[in-house]
């Protein structure tokens, strides 16, 4: 009789206890995103290891939380001494799990340590098309690049300016801007352009580019991650015939799936939009 109870006993707690660890698996709820709005996220992800050794699983977990439809990532390592792995595959493979639904542009922005490092974009809708527009630098600076893509529905760029120089962050901005008004100025789609800007909202830089685009995300302080001083992460929309409405924008503080002051230094941000 007291090895039945035992039986019993031990059942009910591994019971109990793969119910409790199917509540922790149950997908977490993020910021609520209204029906038909796509989320495009502007995120620097900081080669997933700035104040961690891998921070790759915890930035999916979050931008699944978050609900992202299409995210610019700034700083990523294909191949090197540094990471093996090539990151925007891995990161997009991870998203995806066994749906294999997202799809990637990665960008490099110079060869480093036996590999590359640049930047691109991973979407969950159908990339038609994509490219790069390499970007001038400043003497003795790192090289810049700015990634393209485009699907049914929009086109979106990630960029990452020089950190060093405004002169010379600047003349990457114009490049970029000339060369996406010459494509896409009579375009009826929306065009995004969305990563680390490393330019205050005030700045020269952000003025020149305000000729052209419209800064469309929150503009709350985004870097350090841990204590965030100034805003150098932007979602901006080129100005040509596309009818879009913005919905929603957040820098985002506080998510449930993962510590966001912890997985990169730098805190995502993110703009909803219907596209009409």
């Amino acid at each position: 009789m007291k090895k039945y109870i035992v039986c019993i006993f031990l059942f009910l707690l591994a019971t109990v206890s793969a119910l409790a660890w199917l509540q922790d698996r149950q997908p977490v709820a993020g910021p609520e995103k209204a029906e038909g709005t796509r989320r495009i996220v502007a995120y620097n992800v900081g080669v997933f290891s700035k104040y961690q050794t891998n921070s790759m699983e915890e930035v999916a977990e979050l931008m699944r939380e978050l609900g992202a439809d299409v995210i610019a990532l700034c700083e990523l390592d294909s191949c090197n001494r540094r990471h093996d792995s090539f990151q925007l595959e891995e990161f997009t493979r991870i998203l995806s799990g066994e749906k294999d639904s997202w799809q990637y542009h990665f960008g490099s922005a110079m060869s480093w340590a036996g590999g590359a490092y640049g930047i691109g974009v991973a979407n969950s809708s159908d990339i038609q098309d994509g490219f790069e527009i390499k970007l001038p630098k400043g003497e003795g600076h790192e090289p810049r690049v700015c990634v393209v893509t485009e699907t049914e529905e929009y086109i979106i760029a990630a960029i990452h300016l020089d950190h060093k120089n405004e002169d010379v962050r600047m003349e990457q901005a114009r490049i970029v801007t000339e060369q996406m008004k010459s494509r896409y100025r009579r375009s009826r789609k929306p065009v995004f352009l969305c990563g680390d800007f490393n330019a205050v909202p005030d700045s020269p830089t952000l003025a020149m580019l305000s000729e052209d685009w419209t800064v469309l995300s929150e503009t709350a302080p985004t870097y350090p991650a841990d204590h965030p001083r100034k805003c150098i992460d932007y979602i901006l929309v080129l100005k040509n015939r596309a009818e879009y409405e913005v919905v929603k924008t957040e820098v985002c503080t506080e998510l449930e799936s993962a510590d966001v002051r912890t997985v990169s230094d730098h805190l995502p941000v993110y703009v909803d939009v219907i596209i009409k």
